[in-house]
Parts: C-alpha cells; structure tokens; sequence
C-alpha cells in the first residue's frame, strides 16, 4: 500500500495557481536546456522512501484545504553549498484534483497514510464545475 506525504503550497492562491507555476518552472528549465521535470526541495529526508515511490504522492493544501495532488517519482536526499542536508522530491508535472478536506497549518511536510488521502475528483464523478474561491466560500457556510 502506497504512502503519500501531505505538504502545505505556500505562495499558492489556487490550483490554477499551481499549475501555472509548474508550467513557468517546466518552460524555464526547457529554455535552459535543462531536464523537464518538477522537482521541490525540503529540508527534511523522508526516511520512508521505499513506500512512498510505490504509487505515493505529494498531496498539497492550498488555503487550508487538501486540494491536490502529484504523483512521486524520485527522492534524492543532498548536501547543499551550506552543508545542510536536503532533498528534492521528484514529482509528475501533473495536477490531480482531489476531493476537498480542511487541512490546519503546519511546518514542513507530514506522512500521509493511503486509507486517509482523499479520492481523486475524476474518481469519485465530482468534477469541479465551481471555481475553487467559490468552492471554499459556499463550504464554510455550509453549503456544501
């Protein structure tokens, strides 16, 4: 059974936010000559490596929320130009939606266990069909 990490998308208003700064970040490295991929760096190593590349992924939570997710690829643990170590977790460029669930705030990243991740979207037919702000808006009043 896979295990994913659950990581907070600081600077992020929305996914359409996310997704155009992987898109940016992707065009950036292309026009570099660099490989294309999607790589985000943290200070901690997950010592769970193993369960997290068997089908884990990188759920983010945008403005409180569990929003989406990306599929792990690659962690390389690194000793930076200051001797820290850190590692950059390799993802799929690609945004999956998931169902909303409020998320409270926390530093760095936490495990997230596969019978706690929320469903894709796509899985469960709830296709987004109201814009994300909405969403959160009509959500805390209950109304959704």
């Amino acid at each position: 059974m896979p295990l994913h990490l659950l990581k907070l998308c600081v600077g992020a208003e929305s996914i359409e936010d996310l997704e155009a700064w992987i898109a940016e970040n992707l065009a950036g490295k292309a026009a570099r000559g660099q490989a294309a991929e999607q790589v985000h760096t943290t200070r901690m190593v997950p010592t769970r490596t193993e369960e997290l590349l068997d089908g884990g992924s990188l759920y983010w939570v945008i403005k409180g929320e569990v929003a989406c997710r990306q599929a792990l690829t690659g962690i390389r643990p690194f000793v930076d130009g200051d001797g820290i170590r850190r590692c950059h977790l390799v993802m799929e460029p690609v945004v999956h939606r998931v169902t909303p669930r409020p998320s409270r705030p926390f530093q760095g990243w936490r495990y997230l266990a596969a019978k706690d991740a929320p469903p894709d979207l796509a899985a469960t037919g709830d296709e987004p069909a109201l814009p994300d702000q909405l969403r959160r808006e009509l959500r805390s009043l209950g109304l959704l």
